[in-house]
């Protein structure tokens, strides 16, 4: 039968799986490597990987090739799924009934001892807030698809995904949620119109208008300076930009080819004033730009946006795969990964401060739910620099289908 045929599938792909890079890309590149799968397989299979991966750390948590993998994979499908499935029902179609029902119930109903607070289990590195339970619970389902609608393009957006019959929330005048499966590429111009960005991180905007709003009446006549030290492919310089257009931008990062893709997605949004430069902002050599002969001067910048590498442990509800993955058993005498990366950010706020001008603004973000990567690198920050914390949040994600964030705003007064 093909539900078995399914199950070997997925079984074989898991035993080649090894976590070293997204899981959507390596079952991309598999399945266009074997021709045999239609597109109705590659989703069954596809499902029934994630749902896998969505228990985390929950027992029973076997090698795919071990004896319990089915009953493992079964009970990731009841909890991640929310309509019948023809792989349940033929396999265990007292559950496919139940397909509906809450988490909760669906727990009660399972004839296998599993701990949701096992899903994720490090419940004391959690930053402040967090109900564990809850955000446990979240990685059972796929966060939506959000979308920033970008200024005089609102009506325009909205209109396209209506005539398209595309459904679609709205969370606030320039914010939208859709199913995570839109092809929204198809229907709008992403970067013109609309850009994709999730809901706590178009929140970011909110500490960006505080620090501008400061700014304003200190440079009065004259453009703020802005750096976007690890800018990616410049989701927060584009939030910005809509926000305040008199600004002089600079943008970096540690990637060349991440830069690139920066360079188009700004093109297409109509930005062409800023400069960019390729740097390892851990080094504390100083930081030329690649794109002049001269160098950053200390305290020449207005506003430093220092979006950190980070455990990305607030966004695993999308690729739950480095969950499943992740691990925090260091050898004796050294950190972990979230004590490393708590170390990583450090360095860096640390080799970017000098550029701060008198009375400027650090706005540090992560997509961590950490503590060690939030609260306690941003209190490391104003005691070691002397710099005020004038915002500190956690931007909870985890009961709104959206990634969870920490964003600190300082003002550094010399």
């Amino acid at each position: 039968m093909r539900f078995h045929s399914y199950l070997n599938s997925t079984i074989q792909i898991l035993n080649e799986y090894k976590g070293e890079e997204r899981f959507a890309l390596f079952l991309k590149k598999y399945f266009s490597q074997l021709k045999k799968y239609g597109s109705k397989d590659r989703k069954q299979i596809g499902h029934l990987c994630y749902c896998f991966f969505r228990l985390g750390k929950s027992a029973p948590r076997f090698p795919p090739q071990w004896g319990g993998f089915e009953e493992r994979m079964l009970i990731g499908l009841f909890l991640c799924s929310v309509e019948p499935n023809e792989i349940l029902e033929q396999l265990k179609p007292e559950w496919n009934k139940q397909i509906n029902l809450a988490t909760e119930r669906k727990l009660l109903i399972i004839n296998y001892s599993i701990l949701i607070e096992n899903v994720f289990p490090w419940k004391e590195e959690l930053s402040d807030g967090i109900d564990h339970e809850k955000f446990c619970e979240s990685f059972f389902k796929q966060p939506d698809l959000f979308l920033r609608l970008r200024p005089k393009y609102e009506i325009v957006v909205k209109e396209k995904l209506s005539n398209a019959e595309l459904r679609f929330k709205e969370i606030n005048s320039s914010c939208l949620a859709l199913p995570n499966n839109s092809k929204v590429e198809s229907i709008i111009e992403l970067d013109r119109e609309a850009v994709i960005q999730d809901y706590n991180s178009q929140r970011v905007g909110e500490f960006l208008k505080s620090a501008i709003q400061n700014l304003i009446p200190m440079t009065i006549g004259t453009e703020i300076k802005l750096w976007d030290c690890c800018a990616g492919s410049g989701g927060k310089s584009l939030l910005l930009h809509d926000i305040h257009r008199n600004v002089d931008l600079t943008v970096s990062d540690i990637r060349e080819s991440i830069l690139a893709n920066l360079k188009k997605r700004f093109a297409k949004a109509g930005i062409k004033k800023y400069k960019s430069f390729v740097t390892d902002l851990t080094s504390n050599q100083r930081l030329r730009p690649i794109e002049s002969s001269g160098r950053l001067i200390a305290g020449d910048y207005d506003l430093i946006i220092c979006d950190a590498p980070c455990t990305g442990s607030g966004t695993w509800s999308r690729t739950p795969e480095q969950l499943y993955f992740f691990d925090e058993n260091p050898p004796a005498g050294q950190a972990g990964k979230i004590g490393q990366y708590s170390l990583l950010q450090k360095r860096i706020a640390s080799n970017i401060i000098p550029y701060l001008k008198e009375n400027g603004f650090l706005v540090y973000i992560t997509c961590s739910v950490f503590k060690k990567e939030n609260e306690e690198v941003a209190n490391y920050l104003r005691d070691e620099f002397n710099l005020e914390l004038t915002n500190m949040e956690l931007l909870k994600g985890y009961d709104k289908k959206a990634d969870t964030m920490f964003v600190s705003l300082f003002k550094r007064n010399l």
